[in-house]
């Protein structure tokens, strides 16, 4: 019991910590690429982006404001354990919002464009990369920073579909709306550029976390690989019954599914155990169940 405790324990610190690397990530992102060359995105951050331009409101005021609203949902719908994390981002990307603006800030209060003058593009792009691996990190750890993000996980729960996808459908009205403000297209097209750009790592990096692999591995240690893996890697094996067409022989065949991160452990524990042992390791398209995705129906 106290081994199962420390697990989850040690899962949800790793969980926080990984978290707050992606905010320290996405709230560098608009500080030191977006906010300085004056471009918008969808999402809370977006609209608070937009009430920064046009009123002075430093971003990370609207962007609680407005959260805090939508911290109803996601205690209703997703869960108090969502909802908990939820508010840790909220909390913990406002403070990061305030830090970096206030480290990068020159002597007249402005914030340097880094890229240097009219490079618009580049720090839409670099800017992008920045916030998309952030949030792609926040939501592969069960994690969200509010606003739009909970719409997504909502669909997603109920729906097969991308957290990607769902975020572009969501944020079209709101960058769209930028020109009624600014009239300039410029800073719509930037925009999209912006949420076009996320959207492609946002799904990179979820699905480069959830990709999994097979193994068959054959061999005549294969208690002692099965054991193995079940306590030293924390996955499940399945043994079958196979018959060596040459030999005629019986042997047990070890089925393992795994995270492709876990690979290079399960072939460092079975050449431990039994270097002769014969293994197939293959890419399989989606695992669902326990330990891996849920099931989902359309």
């Amino acid at each position: 019991m106290d081994k199962l405790l420390r697990l989850r324990v040690g899962r949800e610190v790793k969980d926080y910590l990984a978290i707050t690397f992606g905010l320290i990530c996405y709230a560098l992102g608009w500080a030191a690429f977006l906010l300085p060359y004056q471009i918008t995105t969808g999402g809370v951050t977006g609209i608070s982006a937009i009430i920064y331009y046009v009123t002075g409101v430093e971003l990370q005021i609207s962007y609680f404001l407005i959260n805090a609203i939508f911290l109803g949902f996601a205690l209703k719908i997703l869960g108090p354990r969502f909802s908990l994390k939820t508010v840790y981002a909220i909390f913990m990307l406002t403070f990061l919002l305030w830090l970096f603006q206030a480290l990068l800030k020159d002597s007249n209060g402005q914030l340097p464009q880094l890229m240097g003058p009219g490079q618009e593009f580049m720090a839409c792009v670099v800017g992008a990369g920045l916030l998309g691996f952030g949030i792609g990190i926040v939501f592969c750890n069960n994690g969200s920073t509010g606003g739009t993000d909970i719409i997504a996980w909502i669909i997603n729960k109920y729906k097969d579909v991308t957290l990607g996808r769902t975020m572009m459908y969501c944020d079209i009205v709101i960058i769209s709306s930028c020109y009624f403000i600014f009239h300039d297209w410029k800073r719509v097209m930037f925009g999209f550029c912006v949420l076009f750009i996320m959207s492609i790592v946002i799904d990179y990096v979820i699905n480069s976390s959830r990709q999994s692999v097979q193994f068959l591995i054959f061999s005549r240690k294969h208690d002692e690989i099965a054991e193995g893996i079940n306590k030293r890697i924390d996955r499940g094996v399945t043994l079958l019954d196979g018959t060596g067409w040459y030999s005629k022989q019986e042997i047990k065949v070890v089925v393992v599914l795994a995270k492709k991160s876990q690979s290079l452990d399960i072939f460092r524990l079975v050449k431990d155990i039994d270097p002769n042992a014969f293994i197939s390791q293959s890419n399989v398209v989606g695992v669902y169940g326990e330990g891996f995705d849920p099931l989902k129906v359309k």
